[in-house]
This record gives structure tokens, sequence and C-alpha cells, in this order.
């Protein structure tokens, strides 16, 4: 897919283009759309993250609960599973996968919603080493640290659907 392309397209079109960067959230999409045209992947970028953050409290909560539980043997999205398969979160041994949900347990207990990492590049140990630190993080900051982190991952989708162009 081409920048180009995404800023000919219908507002259905580009929806359904790219309605999936942000977990189970087109209404993300929905709203940048109307900052077309796009001049980079980093405006698009910007335009998505803006809407994120414009978006009010109970929006963006949705949004943090729509992503799945890392190292989750429950049915994810592709995107999802992919980037979890590639941090190594599929091959997970019986103590890591305990540990992950202990702490993702009380994580979504103390925080309302699951721990969120951007995983892409990072291994099993950084993953737990960074829940062990958020967890005694303040329920404000970690709000803004989750939003941050689910940024960077829509960052690596979208660099991936518009690879073509890099």
């Amino acid at each position: 897919m081409k920048l180009t392309d995404l800023n000919a397209m219908t507002p259905a079109e580009f929806v359904e283009a790219l309605g999936w960067i942000y977990e189970h959230s087109p209404w993300v999409a929905d709203r940048a759309c109307s900052e077309r045209p796009f001049s980079s992947i980093e405006a698009l970028h910007g335009a998505m993250t803006a809407v994120v953050e414009r978006a009010s409290r109970e929006e963006q909560l949705a949004l943090l609960r729509a992503h799945p539980e890392l190292g989750t043997r429950a049915r994810v999205s592709a995107a999802s599973a992919g980037e979890q398969r590639g941090a190594g979160l599929s091959a997970l041994t019986q103590d890591q996968y305990e540990d992950l949900a202990t702490w993702g347990n009380q994580y979504r207990e103390k925080f309302g919603f699951p721990f969120i990492y951007a995983v892409r590049g990072s291994t099993i140990e950084d993953i737990l080493f960074a829940l062990t630190l958020r967890l005694d993080c303040a329920p404000e900051e970690e709000l803004h640290q989750a939003l941050w982190e689910v940024g960077r991952i829509a960052w690596f989708r979208l660099n991936e659907a518009l690879s073509c162009e890099l």
C-alpha cells in the first residue's frame, strides 16, 4: 500500500485499509482520515496519535482494553499474534508463562486494562522487567505510558503496512 493511495481513498476505504492499526479501534483511522492528505508516514502517525490524545478518557480506556493480554493463549488479532510470536511469547517456558499471567493479572487489577508493551525487538526478559517496573507506577502515569506504547505499536504497524514506501 502506498501513501498516495491512502490519500486518494474514500473515507470508508481508508478505514478499511487502516482500521486495524489501533487494535479493534477503527474510530482512530476514521477520525484521522479528515486530516488528509498526508505527506509522510510520520504525518499519518502524528494525526492518528493526535486522535487518540483528543479522545475522551472512556475512548482511551476502551482502546487500551481492546488489546490482548501478552502471552495469552486466547485468540488474538493477526497483527498481535505476529508481534507476540516475534518476541517469543508463543514459546514461553511454564515459569515465564506463570510470571506473565500473575503479574499481568496484578497489573489489570491495579490499572483496569491489560499490560501493553510494544514487543517488537524485545525479549521475554525485557517484557517481564518492564511489567514489574510499571506495576509500581501511579495510575495516571501508567495510563500515559500505555497510550504511548499503543502509539509505538501503531508506528510499527504503519511502517509494515506502508513498507513499499520506505
